[in-house]
């Protein structure tokens, strides 16, 4: 598999997540008065024989299983583990005993939030959290203004809600490609064999999506191309989800960019061979790498 570190002016990629879209959870239900909020996390020895850690006040940037990352006034990023032990707090004080119980999913994106916590396994342990009724509102529904749900059970997804701002938003770990045959969209043995490996390094790096661009070389016009472009990446895209068992909600919007940005120069057959291609992108949101 032939591997390219992201280039600087990589100007396609910036397109293409331009027009694609991330995958995020779905909007949750929020808490009503009288409920008692437990949220779910890494199991957590007794927080009262731990030493206290530092507390932290800032927005809720990032969440990966049980961790949040909450960005402070300074600019400092705090990464945060929580289990079950950690309580949610509301502006108006502590909810009451209820067997109602949510996840931490409850912790919003955008949600301003004050954490206290203790050291534990080498970090942070958030044993309470506590945050505004109002401000829990407000970025639940720019949560659901802007999320964009996807099916385990089919690769068709709910109409885009939310785009992309570009390539900035996150790391790209790796770049693999494949190439076709002139003005054939087949893939060959090398390239499914390519692509099952590209997914592979994905499913091993956390939090990883997969960012799809399909290429043409200069032969043909530019409406052909441009069509060619989306049939290769589409039959990319069946192949990982179907052969590879990539899941279509860890796949941005793929997309066709026909001769645009050339591996090499198109006035070689040589040339024309690496830019009849296929580019599959990890990625990783630089609000989650590292979580």
């Amino acid at each position: 598999m032939h591997h390219h570190l992201a280039r600087p002016a990589a100007l396609t990629l910036s397109a293409a997540l331009a027009l694609a879209s991330t995958a995020a959870l779905q909007a949750q239900e929020l808490p009503t008065a009288g409920a008692n909020i437990v949220v779910n996390g890494e199991p957590a020895p007794d927080v009262t024989q731990l030493p206290a850690g530092p507390d932290v006040n800032g927005t809720i940037v990032a969440r990966t299983g049980a961790k949040l990352k909450v960005l402070e006034a300074d600019g400092k990023a705090t990464v945060i583990a929580t289990s079950e032990t950690t309580k949610v707090k509301a502006s108006s004080g502590l909810f009451g005993t209820s067997k109602s119980k949510l996840g931490t999913d409850s912790l919003l994106n955008g949600l301003p939030v004050s954490v206290k916590t203790v050291q534990w396994n080498g970090g942070l342990l958030a044993t309470q959290v506590t945050f505004k009724n109002t401000d829990l509102k407000t970025a639940a529904m720019i949560r659901a203004g802007t999320a964009q749900g996807f099916s385990e059970q089919s690769a068709a997804t709910e109409a885009l809600r939310g785009r992309l701002a570009d390539i900035d938003q996150y790391n790209i770990k790796a770049t693999s490609n494949v190439f076709f045959d002139t003005r054939k969209a087949t893939l060959s043995p090398r390239a499914k064999a390519d692509l099952c490996a590209a997914a592979a390094q994905g499913e091993a790096t956390s939090n990883a999506l997969m960012l799809v661009v399909g290429y043409t070389d200069s032969v043909g016009n530019d409406d052909y191309n441009q069509a060619l472009s989306e049939k290769r990446a589409g039959t990319v895209i069946n192949y990982l989800q179907q052969v590879c068992h990539w899941k279509p909600y860890r796949m941005l919007t793929p997309t066709g960019m026909a001769k645009a940005d050339p591996l090499a120069s198109n006035d070689t057959p040589e040339g024309k061979a690496q830019n009849r291609r296929v580019s599959v992108n990890i990625l990783v949101s630089k609000g989650l790498d590292g979580m």
